[in-house]
């Protein structure tokens, strides 16, 4: 139950907090907003292999361990992304969830994993899987059209066609390109040099932004950032509760979680070659 924790805070997290980055920055400037992708601290849901490493000593899954140079600068933005969540996402998520029954908010969700369908083709792409990148076209014709908008999943349900979700951060690292130390990102949380260049190369996919003006891209980015934040969080209200009532270090078991689990996606991508 634990690691399952963990594997939410470190990949899931970042979803969530980013809904928060849009909202600080709608007040900071001229009360204005902008997001990234990741998956709903730290885009979207990491590790069983964290503690077992700890206890095993496998080589293999402890090489997946960043360094921290950064190591205060982190510490306080997890704090700060933790009060975040406290003060502002979990208590919007919790109204939420009193009103909206689980599978509507699962449907929800849905929707917006299908409107992110351009970052998984892309990288599925760059990496030259091309089955994969195609299968993320089928899967949003075929969702986007008998499934509603996004809303319910045909594509898998009918036709067996999975999501292969991939991001920029991942391709680089497929590539054995040097992702950099550990980097907790204020409202995005866990990453590292590379994957906070991954974060904004995903973003920059966004084709709206190209043929709108900024205000109205922004605003769209906006309201689509919140609504993710706030539907993921309300599925998963008891996340960082349960993880602080049996972690010794919430910051080292969320820091371990991510780093190990990016590695083993990496590795997974890799054994499909």
């Amino acid at each position: 139950m634990l690691n399952l924790i963990y594997i939410r805070i470190a990949n899931a997290g970042a979803t969530a907090v980013a809904a928060i980055a849009t909202l600080a920055l709608i007040g900071f400037v001229s009360t204005n907003a902008g997001a990234a992708d990741a998956a709903p601290l730290g885009s979207s849901s990491q590790n069983a292999a964290a503690l077992e490493a700890s206890q095993s000593g496998d080589a293999a899954l402890q090489a997946g361990v960043e360094s921290d140079p950064l190591a205060p600068f982190n510490e306080a933005m997890f704090t700060f992304n933790l009060k975040l969540d406290d003060y502002v996402l979990h208590p919007a998520a919790s109204g939420y969830a009193k009103i909206a029954p689980v599978p509507v908010r699962e449907a929800v969700g849905r929707f917006f994993d299908n409107v992110l369908v351009i970052p998984r083709f892309a990288n599925n792409l760059l990496q030259l899987r091309v089955p994969e990148a195609g299968g993320e076209v089928a899967r949003f014709g075929i969702n986007t059209t008998v499934g509603v908008l996004g809303f319910f999943d045909p594509a898998k349900n009918w036709f067996g066609l999975q999501e292969h979700d991939d991001d920029f951060g991942l391709t680089i690292r497929y590539y054995n390109v040097p992702t950099g130390p550990y980097l907790v990102l204020p409202f995005f949380g866990p990453s590292t040099i590379g994957d906070a260049v991954g974060l904004a190369a995903d973003g920059a996919m966004d084709p709206l932004a190209y043929f709108v003006p900024w205000w109205i891209s922004l605003s769209r980015g906006a309201g689509q950032r919140i609504g993710q934040a706030i539907n993921y969080r309300s599925l998963h209200l008891n996340m960082f509760e349960e993880a602080d009532r049996y972690a010794v270090d919430l910051y080292g078991a969320v820091q371990d979680a991510y780093s190990q689990t990016r590695a083993n996606r990496v590795k997974a991508l890799k054994s499909k070659e």
